[in-house]
């Protein structure tokens, strides 16, 4: 049941990317160019994500355990930290360069695979980078 549950959840982020036109970075890139042909579409997108994550927060205020999970997974950390300034920052400069957050750029593969896999190599180094240098750290 829960695998069934996960792949339809997946399924409709995915159908809510392509529908809102998220996998397709020149609307995302529109977006973020406010003083040339700005693209106002994602102000909605967003509006739209952050109603459905408030009534998350209001089902989870409801209930003492979520339906099909032992317990609540919720972020328990509560100050913003250099880690978390910079890991935005990072975030935000690579979705501006190239149009593309973790989701949609998966389904780059797809639709524009010429694109999307220089997007798929950059996240894994990315990812590779964060988690060798985590592990310097913890020594």
């Amino acid at each position: 049941m829960f695998a069934f549950i996960t792949f339809f959840c997946g399924l409709l982020f995915g159908l809510g990317l392509a529908f809102s036109e998220m996998t397709n970075p020149a609307v995302v890139l529109g977006f973020l160019d406010l003083f040339g042909n700005w693209n106002p579409s994602l102000i909605i997108v967003m509006v739209s994500a952050i109603a459905v994550g408030m009534i998350g927060y209001f089902i989870k205020g409801k209930r003492l355990t979520p339906l099909f999970a032992n317990k609540w997974q919720v972020p328990s950390l509560r100050q913003i930290d250099r880690k978390l300034v910079i890991g935005s920052a990072l975030f935000g400069i690579g979705w501006g360069i190239s149009g593309y957050c973790p989701g949609p750029g998966l389904t780059a593969l797809v639709n524009n695979p010429n694109e999307g896999i220089y997007f798929i190599i950059a996240l894994i180094i990315g990812s590779g980078a964060h988690h060798i240098q985590t592990r310097i750290v913890k020594m």
